[in-house]
């Protein structure tokens, strides 16, 4: 091989990896921490965690005989070099883009992915019952879960690891500790995991022990029972709380640098020959080897496009003047908490996110920030209303669906009013399927007492959250906007009260009729714009509620129209357009709806411009439904 061929030319799969000399891993590592930066600069993705964990990447498929041992990546931001590494290196920029590769690990793409992610912390239950699948058909393969320390702090995490002692299974699980997830790491877990990490007395220690441990791997059974002992001892009178994954019944090794491939393999190595459940605990950095990604990880998490060189953000030549919904919740929020001392915020990880951040800033001690942690985020926020506060829960409406439980036992069924704004409804765009906000309209409006809604503009969004707050309305509320910008440059308007239960009239007509709900009403409003030019004339609602509905509108319509068109950015079993249909056949309506939402199957990813045109309901999408319905 000339001195000027890149190693990674010559890897396709894990078996050429393997081929390769260990003293070569490090050129490798950097080559690959180099490729992953040269395509996310231009096709953005989630840059800071796959640099990460370069290193433990080629660690891994260099131990381990990957596809046939698995190894199951929580989340998935951090697969990046994984994906490369196992024969998709050609097809790398397509990452993210329509019809292309997912940005994150999925079975069907590849035999290599040993478990479709996207949500934290669903890894070590994953490879648990991997593991213990292989033990029961009498498998040799190994099992590996890389989780970090930001999804460790769910329940779901601490779930898995609480079964995994007592199933005894052969499990490693890594955990990658940079002390940040997307936002910086919280809660009592992480400062644990400081304390070991930065505790010299322990980690002197423990080198001694790993080269006792070392010196009796040569001996008998009964000397190295002695070892284990001594070694669990030592951690136990040196560091008092690094007993908590022994306690588990895990083996605990590390920590140890992340960074260094050698050393990595090595260790991956020793691990193998050790049965049972095992921790090993590997300190990285986010974004390691690109400078501004080390020093901004937040921004850099997934940073859009940026110079490959310098790392300065790259933006397009006129940025938007609309601002993001999130924006508008995240100034809204303060303003209302200016009014009323009651409002407190709460978010499970993403203050940046959904911008609840700016609330952090101004009043930190009325903003909670509870990690990765949604069915927590509900419950303590059931909690904080049972004690007279009024919490705004923000989470992604993808997210909430793992807190569905809590919403209906300890929210809705005691009445409490705590106001869910539900971040990233509908389609999201390049996150994929896991990240759709498909659910949230059906599943909440089937919930007694749950008021159900969706603004179909910034300042729709600023006085339903006004609304929710007042005095008047005595139960819980849900409001979920769009990922993305609005429509109204000039949304800092006064608050007004929006009566609960009431539609609003956007465009009186006489031809068909079109409700919609939440941002799609838009689109709705470009299409009857065109369509009045074929001389067909559209009457416009904008529902905004999808729990109660606007009887009295919808009366009025079923009386004047046989026609009906829904419009919405959720599944179409089951959400608004189906509420329609209800109300139809409950009061004897002989009407036509037309429901145009997202069809019945997980819808990719792609740009949101592509995914509504996909689905029917952008403005082209729904002026062919009007042309269809109309005869034209």
């Amino acid at each position: 091989m000339s001195s000027s061929e890149r190693l990674l030319e010559r890897i396709n799969t894990p078996d050429d990896l393997r081929k390769l000399d260990r003293l070569d891993l490090v050129r490798l590592s950097d080559e690959l921490r180099q490729h992953i930066i040269d395509e996310v600069s231009s096709n953005p993705g989630h840059l800071g965690a796959s640099l990460g964990v370069v290193e433990l990447t080629v660690a891994l498929h260099y131990v381990y005989n990957t596809p046939y041992d698995k190894i199951v990546w929580d989340v998935g931001h951090q697969a990046y070099g994984h994906k490369i590494l196992t024969g998709r290196k050609a097809q790398f920029n397509t990452n993210r883009k329509y019809k292309g590769i997912s940005g994150f690990p999925r079975m069907s793409e590849s035999e290599y992915d040993a478990f479709g992610v996207g949500h934290s912390s669903t890894s070590i239950s994953a490879a648990l019952g991997m593991a213990v699948a292989a033990q029961t058909k009498g498998e040799k393969r190994k099992v590996v879960a890389v989780i970090g320390d930001g999804a460790l702090q769910a329940g779901l995490a601490f779930e898995g690891l609480n079964n995994a002692g007592n199933q005894k299974a052969d499990l490693l699980v890594i955990l990658n500790d940079n002390n940040i997830s997307i936002d910086a790491s919280v809660g009592a877990l992480k400062e644990y995991l400081l304390d070991i990490t930065t505790s010299r007395t322990y980690n002197r220690f423990k080198d001694k022990v790993w080269r006792l441990l070392g010196r009796y791997k040569r001996v008998g059974t009964r000397a190295r029972i002695l070892a284990a002992q001594l070694e669990s001892g030592i951690k136990g009178t040196v560091l008092e709380q690094s007993n908590m994954f022994e306690a588990l019944k895990f083996r605990y090794f590390g920590p140890i640098d992340g960074h260094d491939v050698l050393h990595l393999t090595r260790v991956l190595e020793d691990l193998k020959t050790i049965p049972g459940p095992k921790l090993l605990h590997c300190v990285t950095v986010k974004g390691k080897g690109f400078a501004k990604a080390e020093e901004q990880q937040t921004i850099f998490h997934a940073p859009g496009k940026f110079d490959k060189c310098t790392g300065e953000l790259i933006r397009p030549a006129e940025c938007p003047k609309h601002p993001l919904y999130q924006e508008v919740f995240g100034h809204t929020i303060v303003e209302l908490a200016r009014q009323n001392e009651k409002i407190v915020g709460i978010t499970p990880a993403m203050p940046s996110g959904c911008s609840l951040n700016i609330m952090m800033k101004e009043m930190p001690d009325r903003a909670f920030d509870v990690g990765i942690c949604e069915q927590h985020a509900v419950t303590f926020s059931a909690g904080l209303a049972a004690n007279g506060l009024l919490p705004f829960c923000n989470i992604y409406s993808s997210f909430m669906q793992r807190a569905y439980d809590q919403v209906v036992h300890d929210v809705a069924i005691q009445g409490l009013k705590v106001v869910f704004c539900m971040d990233r409804g509908g389609l999201v765009g390049t996150d994929g399927a896991t990240h759709h906000g498909f659910f949230d309209i059906a599943f909440m409006r089937n919930i007694p007492g749950m008021i159900t809604s969706a603004p179909m503009d910034e300042v729709e969004l600023r006085n339903m959250m006004y609304t929710a707050q007042l005095d008047s309305i005595k139960g819980p509320f849900s409001i979920r906007y769009p990922r993305g910008t609005g429509v109204i440059c000039d949304w800092r308007q006064p608050f007004e009260e929006i009566p609960v239960g009431r539609a609003r009239l956007i465009g009186e007509g006489s031809d068909i009729a079109v409700l919609s709900l939440g941002h799609p009403g838009n689109f709705v409003v470009e299409a009857a714009g065109r369509i009045r030019e074929k001389g067909i004339s559209v009457l416009h609602y904008d529902m905004r509620f999808a729990n109660p509905l606007d009887e009295e509108v919808l009366h009025s319509v079923m009386k004047r129209f046989k026609k009906i068109i829904t419009v919405e950015d959720g599944m179409i079993k089951g959400g608004f357009g189906s509420a329609v249909l209800e109300f139809a056949n409950d009061h004897g309506y002989a009407v036509e709806v037309r429901r145009l939402g997202i069809p019945d199957y997980f819808v990719e990813h792609g740009s949101q411009q592509e995914l509504w045109h996909e689905c029917g309901y952008d403005a082209a999408g729904i002026e062919q439904a009007i042309v269809q319905a109309a005869g034209h």
